[in-house]
C-alpha cells in the first residue's frame, strides 16, 4: 500500500514535537494514556517572528504572555486602523466643517472651482462643491434639494444613506427628503422621500455643474433651493460659508490621534450602527462606547507604532495592490479603477472586500451606488493614474504625456486632476487648479478632435495643455468622466498610457 507523503511528513513532525516536549517525554503512562497527535501540541520552546515563545506544559511564561499581549494589541490596532479609516475620515471632515459653524446650519462651499489651498481628498476642480454635517439627535430633519445637482448623504460610519439630484430618487428635479434617526418611532408626514439611518451624524456632499466656469448660476440654484430644518418647523436657509482659496484641513490623522477620531464616532453613535466584530476589535484596544479612551504609556507606544504600520499598509494597498478587481484594462500599467469591487458596500458573494474598502477610503471620499455603475449618461466614473507606461511611480521631476482620443464617451465632460501622493489632495503648485478639463475653453484640442495633456515641472515646448508638478514630490492623477456613455462601459474607448517624455 502506497503511503501518502504529506501524511508521513506530518506524522514525523508530530513524533518530533512529542520528542522535543520535555513535559510529554517525562510524563508517566496510565491505563487510559493515548498517543497525542503532534499537531495539537504546543512545544515548550518555539522561535517566531516576535521572538522566542516559552511554555511549561502549554502554559506560557510571564515573559511570553507579555510578548503575546504586546503583539495582539499591536496587530489588532493595525487592523482596527485599516477597518475604521472610513469613520476617522468623516471625523476629520466634520472637524473642518465645524470650524466654520454649527451642525445643520453650515454649508462649506467653494464659490467657483475647488482649489488646492484646502486639504481635501481627491476633489474635482470642475464642479461647485458644498459639504455639511447633519445631526439627527433631536429628531427627523427635512431636506429640500435643488434641481440638476449630484448629492450624497452617508452616515457617520461612511455607509450609504441616499443620493439626491440627478442620480437620486428626485431624478434631478429637486425633492423633499425626510431624514429619520435611529430608533425613531413617531409618526411621519406623507409627501416626502423618506430615508431611515442607523446613525445620528451624517456627511452631505452636493455638486453643481458650471458652464464656462461660471459659478454664479450654480450657486444661486443651490442657495435658492437647498433647505434643512427640523420636522414640523418652517423651511430654513443654511449658512453658506465660502472657503475658496482658503487654507483648511478635512483629512483624518495618520498618527496615534487617529484612534481619538474613531473614538469620537464610537461615543456618539449607537452600537447597532456598526458590525459587532469591528466594535469588538476596537474594544480590545480600549475604544468602547460609554467608557473613556485612556491608553496607558505602554498602550500609547503600541498605538503610535500601529498607526505608522496601518498607514503604511494602506499606502501599500493603493500603490502595490494585489487584487484583480482593481484592473480596468488588463494590459495597462498606468491605470486602475478608482472604485474597485463592484459594490458600494464592498461586498462580493457575501464576502467583505477589505482591501478595496481600505484603498478607497484612504484615497477618496463619498460612497454611493452611482459610483459603481450609474445609469448610462448619469453619475460619474473614476480611473486612477498611479504609474507610467513602464509601471514606475510618477516622479515630479520628470515629464509625461497622456493622449486623450477624440469622441470621449462623456455626456457632460471629462477631467484630469493631479494629486499629491502624501495628502491625496490636489497638488499645490502655482496654479490653484492643477487640472485639465474639456469644459475649459483654454484647453486646446488637436485637429483630429483628440487632446494631449502634459505633466512636468516645466511646460514642454509646444505643449498647450500642461499641469505643473514638483521635483522631489510624487503625484498621481484621477481621470473622471461625468455622464459616462455606453462606449465607456463597453471598453471601446480609453486614454493612452502615461508616457514619459524624454
Amino acid at each position: 500500500m502506497k503511503r501518502n507523503p504529506v501524511k508521513a511528513a506530518l506524522y514525523s513532525a508530530s513524533v518530533l514535537a512529542i520528542a522535543l516536549s520535555p513535559a510529554l517525554a517525562d510524563s508517566p503512562t496510565f491505563k487510559n494514556t493515548t498517543e497525542i497527535p503532534g499537531n495539537v501540541l504546543t512545544p515548550d520552546r518555539t522561535e517566531t517572528r516576535i521572538g522566542t515563545l516559552e511554555f511549561i506544559d502549554g502554559v506560557p511564561t510571564e515573559e511570553t504572555s507579555q510578548a503575546l499581549w504586546d503583539h495582539l494589541d499591536f496587530s489588532r490596532a493595525v487592523e482596527a486602523m485599516i477597518m475604521t479609516t472610513p469613520a476617522a475620515s468623516l471625523a476629520g471632515f466634520r472637524r473642518g466643517i465645524r470650524e466654520l459653524g454649527p451642525d445643520n446650519e453650515t454649508m462649506m462651499y467653494w464659490h467657483g472651482r475647488l482649489d488646492s489651498k484646502g486639504l481635501l481628498l481627491t476633489g474635482n476642480t470642475t464642479v461647485v462643491y458644498g459639504f455639511m454635517w447633519i445631526d439627527l439627535k433631536d429628531g427627523p430633519m427635512i431636506m429640500e434639494t435643488p434641481p440638476n445637482v449630484l448629492g450624497i448623504i452617508d452616515n457617520a460610519w461612511f455607509h450609504y444613506v441616499t443620493d439626491f439630484g440627478n442620480a437620486g430618487p428626485d431624478r434631478g428635479k429637486g425633492g423633499k427628503y425626510m431624514l429619520v434617526p435611529p430608533g425613531y418611532e413617531g409618526a411621519l408626514p406623507e409627501g416626502y422621500i423618506v430615508r431611515h439611518s442607523d446613525t445620528y451624524g451624517h456627511w452631505l456632499a452636493i455638486r453643481g455643474f458650471m458652464e464656462n466656469f461660471e459659478a454664479d448660476p450654480v450657486v444661486d440654484n443651490m442657495k435658492s433651493h437647498f433647505r434643512l430644518y427640523p420636522m414640523g418647523e418652517e423651511p430654513q436657509e443654511v449658512n453658506w460659508v465660502d472657503v475658496a482659496l482658503t487654507e483648511l484641513n478635512t483629512l483624518h490623522a495618520q498618527d496615534a490621534t487617529f484612534f481619538e477620531e474613531v473614538n469620537e464616532i464610537v461615543q456618539e453613535e449607537p452600537n447597532s450602527a456598526q458590525n459587532a466584530e469591528i466594535l469588538g476589535l476596537l474594544r480590545s484596544i480600549g475604544i468602547e462606547k460609554g467608557k473613556p479612551f485612556a491608553p496607558d504609556e505602554r498602550m500609547q507606544k503600541i498605538l503610535a507604532d500601529a498607526a505608522a504600520v496601518g498607514t503604511a499598509a494602506q499606502r501599500s494597498i493603493i500603490w502595490a495592490n494585489r487584487d484583480d478587481n482593481r484592473i480596468i484594462w488588463p494590459d495597462s500599467k498606468s491605470w486602475e479603477k478608482g472604485f474597485a469591487g463592484g459594490s458600494h458596500e464592498f461586498l462580493n458573494d457575501g464576502i467583505s472586500l477589505i482591501n478595496s474598502r481600505a484603498r478607497f477610503h484612504f484615497y477618496a471620499t463619498g460612497i454611493t451606488p452611482a459610483m459603481v455603475r450609474p445609469p448610462v449618461g448619469a453619475g460619474s466614473q473614476y480611473v486612477i493614474g498611479l504609474r507610467d507606461a513602464e509601471g514606475n511611480p510618477l516622479d515630479g521631476a520628470r515629464t509625461y504625456r497622456v493622449h486623450v482620443p477624440a469622441n470621449v464617451p462623456a455626456r457632460r465632460f471629462w477631467d484630469i486632476t493631479v494629486y499629491d501622493n502624501m495628502t491625496r489632495s490636489m497638488l499645490q503648485v502655482d496654479d490653484p487648479y492643477p487640472a485639465v478639463t474639456s469644459i475649459d475653453k483654454a484647453v486646446i484640442q488637436n485637429d483630429d478632435g483628440s487632446w494631449d495633456v502634459y505633466f512636468g515641472p516645466e511646460r514642454p515646448d509646444g505643449a498647450d495643455n500642461w499641469i505643473q508638478t514638483i521635483p522631489g514630490k510624487g503625484w498621481n492623477m484621477l481621470w473622471r468622466i461625468y455622464g459616462p456613455e455606453q462606449a465607456w462601459y463597453d471598453g471601446e474607448w480609453r486614454p493612452s498610457e502615461i508616457e514619459v517624455i524624454e
